[in-house]
């Protein structure tokens, strides 16, 4: 059984790939439970953000698992196999388990070193749990992950710039409006984005504020929370965005919806009908949906500056120091490299299990036919007996059993339980039978993430 990572993400496709893969929470569980029907795959789960789309999976054989799920994302995206692979990475194994890490980190972020990814990688597990689509690999692979995450941001500064793709892309739009001081927003989404894009917002001295959602609900729960700032905020219905975009200076749009919410009729009235005094007030449209909220059209109106994901990544602030990028490195290759030695280990263990168990009954067998043969054997020399051929038996096995654990633990080490399997003609089910008792219950991921931590990436 190995890890295969499937994915597709802004390093590799352009956005309008990645908006025909997006995939809302519900769709996930969907997936998940067709990769499964495959029965190379035995675990998997979707993690996917503004930036990319992967899905980690346990699977019986490489090229069956990739195609399993290649099939799976080209119907859901209605992308070709050729289309999809071309925009497409493969991690197997260890390379899986390093781009993980690496993910978790933030070092694979449009913005290098955000905490945001950490709650991502939260909440792609805790889907893929509720709906039991994972197991032990998967349960111990996220959590090793968000583990390496939050050392790497606790050990290096990689994230002291605290930038996020809000935070870079309101940055964008404060130096075109040169100040935020007295201007008027609009918020478009009341999700986790949407406040962390509020926060920004209040912190840079916006002066007034919209919230616009579905749910009238979710957008007054935002609007209050804004309020208490002291910075006078509505919320409203997204029906009324026309009205809303009226005086608006930014605009941040981050629904997740499937199509564009703002459209190019929409900011065209707000331009023409209600800003014709202000010719040349500018509108920054801070595009921040995966697929795009904003009508693609909108950027060519006189006057207005979407700023997008693309734009975000791009610029200069969302590059870590290299020295800092360096150091989180480092940590990640430490981490991948403990994980694997301890994956291996693992491995190795029911078959020492199994030995030592074979042994036992070998001692076993012996004392019964001890018993046969001299059944007038005093009761304390019996046992005295018996302890001897234990000792014996286990200080003959302690060395080799402990040996085989750390030779096992470097690459390569699965030969040496495959060598114990055939030396001691142990029995693969009965290997298999204590691996089964040794998997358990799964303990559960902790679940204390900060409020950074549960933001988009």
């Amino acid at each position: 059984m190995s890890i295969l990572l499937f994915g597709v993400s802004h390093r590799s496709a352009p956005v309008s790939v990645l908006e025909q893969l997006s995939i809302d929470e519900s769709d996930q569980i969907k997936i998940v439970d067709q990769v499964l029907q495959s029965s190379l795959v035995s675990e998997a789960l979707v993690l996917s953000t503004c930036n990319r789309v992967e899905i980690y999976a346990v699977v019986e054989a490489f090229h069956g698992g990739l195609s399993a799920i290649g099939q799976v994302l080209a119907e859901y995206s209605g992308l070709s196999m050729g289309d999809l692979t071309k925009h497409a990475y493969v991690r197997y194994s260890e390379a899986a388990v390093e781009h993980l890490f690496a993910v978790a980190s933030g070092l694979d972020s449009a913005v290098v070193g955000e905490q945001q990814v950490l709650g991502q990688v939260r909440r792609a597990y805790a889907t893929a749990e509720a709906n039991s689509a994972v197991g032990r690999v998967l349960h111990e692979l996220a959590q090793r992950a968000l583990s390496v995450g939050k050392r790497v941001h606790a050990e290096t500064a990689i994230d002291a710039a605290g930038a996020s793709v809000v935070s870079v892309a309101l940055d964008i739009a404060a130096r075109k409006l040169g100040t935020m001081a007295g201007k008027t927003a609009v918020v478009v989404g009341a999700g986790a984005m949407g406040a962390l894009s509020a926060a920004h917002l209040s912190r840079a001295g916006i002066g007034r504020v919209r919230v616009l959602n579905r749910s009238l609900t979710r957008a007054q729960r935002l609007a209050d929370k804004i309020a208490e700032s002291g910075i006078p905020t509505e919320a409203l219905t997204l029906d009324q965005l026309p009205d809303a975009l009226a005086d608006a200076d930014l605009v941040v749009s981050c629904t997740g919806a499937v199509s564009p919410v703002v459209s190019l009729a929409d900011v065209h009235h707000a331009l023409v009908n209600t800003r014709r005094d202000e010719a040349m007030k500018p509108l920054v449209i801070c595009d921040l949906g995966m697929p795009r909220d904003v009508d693609p059209a909108v950027a060519g109106l006189p006057g207005v500056l979407v700023v997008d994901v693309d734009r975000v990544q791009h610029e200069p602030s969302a590059h870590a120091a290299a020295a800092d990028v360096d150091a989180a490195r480092l940590i990640v290759a430490a981490e991948v490299a403990a994980y694997l030695a301890g994956q291996r280990m693992a491995e190795v263990t029911p078959t020492v299990t199994a030995l030592r168990q074979r042994a036992a009954n070998v001692v076993e067998a012996e004392l019964l036919r001890l018993d046969n043969r001299l059944p007038g054997l005093d009761l304390t020399e019996r046992a005295e007996v018996a302890r001897t051929v234990r000792r014996v038996v286990d200080k003959l096995l302690h060395a080799p059993t402990v040996r085989i654990k750390q030779l096992a633990s470097a690459p390569g080490g699965d030969s040496y339980a495959e060598a114990l399997r055939e030396l001691f003609e142990l029995d693969q089910t009965a290997i298999d039978s204590v691996a089964a008792v040794g998997a358990g219950e799964l303990p559960v991921i902790p679940s204390g993430l900060d409020n950074s931590e549960q933001s988009a990436e």
